[in-house]
């Protein structure tokens, strides 16, 4: 029987915050699937992840299907904002969510993960990375500063965490990062410089898929994953419109999961897609196939109603729980 095994495997996973994002369901794919996993977490929210993990908050999203419980082998606090410890400004190292820690720029890791591996090779690199300061803003009142913040935060961390992980990895290893339709199409209120990092990380992706294939034998790629009403999705201030608009409109009238883009990933990181690389791999619904929205009539001039819906919509209005 065909399946994707990653037994033997070891993973680094870039972003994960809580139990409800996409960083969390990957991770929990690729430990389904018999890797170990580890885990970058942002300096700011990392006691309140780590003692929410230990509090056991996040225990049913932590239980397998065959009911054991998944677990980290370790979690770093992670900025990849910072290259090094150079990179860090003053003012940063003496805030209080950051002097905890003496080490959390992405060079500052891949040494820590290196050593902890013990001689070991790094198999799977995922970066699940994004933070624009200033989203909320159109890209005509979007500043300087709030521009190139998201380039770095979103998609030069890609390029760094290549330059400092894939040294580390094996000659069949995997880096796959996580992206949005914004790069390619216009999504009114996405803003703040964050869909041009989307795009640059798309065009990263194929530039490092060449060198660090050639380089370290690792295959690079990105999904673009549908819109998810995360806590971090929340913040950009409209995502219930945007998950209704696209469940209208997508070939599959479904709210996406989680677990579906973790799937993807775990196949992106497996012997399955060996000759895959420097690819966009469409996780969406089929939402970037569209060409013209769906009628209020349906398609072709008929009623909603022909048309298949899952996830309790309503076929004659598609009414949402995720209106605002």
């Amino acid at each position: 029987m065909l399946g994707i095994d990653l037994r033997g495997k070891v993973a680094f996973v870039a972003g994960i915050a809580d139990d409800q994002g996409f960083g969390f369901s990957i991770a929990r794919k690729l430990i389904e699937a018999g890797a170990e996993v580890y885990v970058g977490t942002w300096p700011p929210v990392y006691n309140l992840f780590t003692k929410s993990l230990e509090r056991g908050k996040f225990d049913s999203s932590m239980t397998l299907e065959d009911g054991s419980k998944m677990s980290f082998k370790k979690i770093y606090p992670l900025d990849a904002v910072y290259d090094s410890p150079d990179n860090v400004p003053a003012e940063v190292k003496e805030d209080k969510r950051y002097k905890a820690f003496a080490q959390y720029t992405i060079s500052e890791v891949a040494a820590q993960l290196e050593k902890d591996l013990g001689g070991r090779k790094l198999d799977i690199m995922i970066h699940s990375l994004a933070n624009g300061p200033e989203v909320k803003k159109p890209l005509l009142e979007t500043s300087r500063s709030g521009y190139l913040a998201a380039i770095s935060a979103s998609a030069y961390s890609m390029v760094s965490m290549c330059q400092h992980f894939c040294p580390l990895m094996s000659a069949e290893g995997a880096a796959v990062s996580l992206t949005y339709l914004a790069s390619e199409r216009t999504i009114p209120g996405y803003g703040g410089g964050m869909s041009t990092a989307k795009a640059a990380l798309e065009s990263d992706t194929r530039y490092l898929a060449y060198e660090c294939g050639r380089a370290y034998g690792v295959r690079v790629n990105t999904i673009s994953a549908g819109p998810l009403g995360s806590r971090a999705a929340k913040a950009i201030g409209f995502i219930g419109r945007i998950l209704d608009y696209s469940t209208r409109n997508q070939p599959l009238a479904k709210i996406l999961k989680t677990e579906e883009v973790g799937n993807a990933v775990a196949f992106l990181c497996s012997q399955l897609s060996s000759a895959i690389t420097g690819t966009v791999l469409y996780v969406d619904n089929g939402f970037h196939a569209m060409g013209v929205p769906v009628s209020e009539r349906g398609v072709n001039g008929g009623d909603l109603t022909s048309i298949h819906v899952q996830e309790g919509f309503e076929a004659h209005d598609f009414d949402s729980p995720y209106k605002d």
